[in-house]
């Protein structure tokens, strides 16, 4: 049986992306100043983020006119909604796996 942790997402786990996700799992849609002031990054860093995201199908990105400007809305789909699911499992079952044991003896704890 192999360690939990092989099945990482490593796209996911960036915490970043990770956060990002956490966020839209919750939220119909976000606008991208809600996000980037919400995870405290820069627009940059938020840019980026959203096309890595979306390049794996695990976020929409769309544009309205807004005035004179283009306001960027961002949601998770189905698929991202589902990865990220997968992800929490994977780490929860990172938590129940623990520490290895020794000659079936169980682990010893620090006093």
């Amino acid at each position: 049986m192999s360690h939990p942790r092989k099945d990482i997402d490593a796209l996911i786990h960036s915490p970043v992306r990770f956060s990002l996700l956490a966020a839209l799992a919750k939220l119909e849609d976000a606008d991208f100043r809600y996000l980037a002031d919400l995870l405290e990054v820069s627009d940059s860093t938020l840019s980026q983020t959203l096309t890595t995201l979306e390049a794996a199908h695990l976020v929409t990105v769309r544009k309205e006119p807004s005035g004179r400007r283009t306001k960027t809305w961002a949601a998770i789909t189905d698929a991202g909604r589902a990865a990220f699911a997968q992800h929490l499992a994977t780490l929860q079952a990172i938590i129940e796996a623990g520490g290895p044991q020794h000659d079936g003896e169980p682990p010893r704890s620090n006093p």
